[in-house]
């Protein structure tokens, strides 16, 4: 194998790599053989199918799986040759060479930069820490009431926390929307899960009262032909509800899986959830703490444009399925806003796989299998769960990134010099701003 290396940026190289086509035909005819042996094929005995069948037959296939296994690994090996650190993807494209048996083709990739000694003793950090209460259960016992109420009709004026039923439509100087009839829907009040200006004036409304209201719509509002719009719109009140809450009994707890019924493993039981999600708060605080200080610690390091870029088209692509998730169908996003926040992430990736270089650290199975019992143990059939990750590569090699970023996150956590700010359950679990 021969391979020649240009450097085309500052951190962009280009490798160029030439090999023997006995190389990629030795890969094709084992696999062939291999194929020989098991092929079951009409007309034919098992492992007596002709060599030229095999060809005609799996060639094709073979050869575009060899290729690319050869490219794979040949790349790979031209890359510890040269002690390259790649960055993102290469990309990969085939060179005519004029010569007979030669396979030639080049990579073009960018490469870690040079950060220097990084020193997790440099670093301020502030470290969150929190513990699960009983008012903390109390609280999530509370909610799990509210998911399980059911509704009452009741003859009264509509009052916070009530649901109300209600039938509208909107008059713009356009028209009528919708052109005939009225939506349909419900709000609890003080949920604001209906526009604000409508829903505030259901209070004190009774079943069968009607109310017109003016308001002007926002420009980003999920209708189209009412974004923006000054309008006029009729709410009709159907029907007005009051909350029935079940009470915390031996059916309540049965229905959540605990076959005995007692309100004490309940209680248990609830514990167990919460502390598993403030774990996992705690380390995504931990986890941004520590980013933000690397990065800007390290601010003056040029970065790879084309990885930056390729995390900004990533952001934006999940920003665009969001907001289609939360009915916005033709929500359109540019890469270049998410820019900042993509060099940020990107270089905090690359900061701690270079610590994790320096230091020579190590997944530890231990941690990673006390993870996927972890996740597991959110499932019904935790077993099943475990069996999916073990038997899916790409889970277990997503999972392995994931313990090894938070193995590295707590081993530099330890040698920064870190505050800690206790706070409470309910102030941790709040969306970091």
């Amino acid at each position: 194998m021969q391979v020649s290396l240009e450097n085309t940026a500052n951190l962009e190289r280009r490798i160029t790599v030439s090999l023997p086509v006995e190389r990629f035909e030795g890969v094709v005819g084992k696999r062939l053989q291999e194929i020989g042996r098991s092929a079951t094929i009409k007309g034919f005995r098992r492992g007596k199918v002709p060599a030229k069948v095999i060809e005609q037959r799996f060639g094709a296939q073979v050869r575009n799986e060899a290729y690319g296994e050869l490219i794979r690994e040949s790349l790979g090996e031209a890359i510890a040759q040269e002690n390259l650190r790649v960055a993102g993807t290469p990309e990969v494209k085939p060179e005519s060479t004029g010569e007979a048996g030669e396979i030639r083709y080049s990579a073009t990739f960018e490469v870690v930069p040079d950060f220097g000694k990084v020193d997790p003793s440099q670093l301020k950090i502030v470290r969150a820490t929190s513990s699960i209460g009983d008012a903390d259960i109390d609280g999530m016992i509370e909610t799990l009431r509210q998911q399980r109420r059911t509704w009452d009709a009741v003859e009264r004026a509509a009052e916070p926390g009530d649901l109300v039923t209600v039938e509208t439509f909107a008059t713009t100087s356009a028209g009528r929307y919708p052109a005939e009839g009225s939506d349909r829907g419900a709000t609890v009040l003080g949920s604001n899960a209906m526009y604000p200006e409508l829903e505030s004036q259901l209070a004190g409304m009774s079943a069968g009262e009607e109310r017109e209201v003016d308001i002007t719509f926002p420009a980003n509002w999920r209708v189209a032909e009412l974004a923006n719009q000054a309008a006029k719109v009729t709410l009709k009140v159907t029907k007005v509800s009051v909350a029935n809450l079940p009470a915390v009994d031996e059916a309540f707890v049965k229905s959540f899986g605990i076959k005995s019924g007692k309100v004490d493993q309940f209680r248990q039981e609830v514990r167990s959830n919460l502390e598993r999600e403030l774990k996992g708060n705690l380390m995504q605080r931990l986890r941004a703490e520590v980013a933000e200080k690397l990065v800007a610690a390290h601010s003056s390091v040029e970065l790879p444009p084309r990885l930056i870029q390729a995390e900004a088209r990533q952001m934006a692509a999940a920003a665009e399925q969001q907001a289609r998730q939360q009915g916005q169908p033709n929500a359109k996003f540019e890469a270049d806003p998410f820019l900042p926040a993509a060099r940020n992430r990107v270089a905090a990736g690359l900061l701690v796989g270079e610590v994790a270089r320096q230091n020579n650290l190590k997944l530890e199975p231990a941690r990673l299998n006390e993870t996927l019992q972890l996740i597991a143990s959110t499932y019904e059939d935790p077993s099943q769960v475990i069996e999916l990750y073990r038997n899916d590569p790409n889970l277990m090699s997503s999972l392995r990134g994931r313990v090894m970023e938070e193995q590295v996150i707590d081993w530099i956590a330890e040698r920064a010099e870190a505050t800690e700010k206790a706070m409470s359950f309910a102030e941790l679990m709040r969306p970091v701003p």
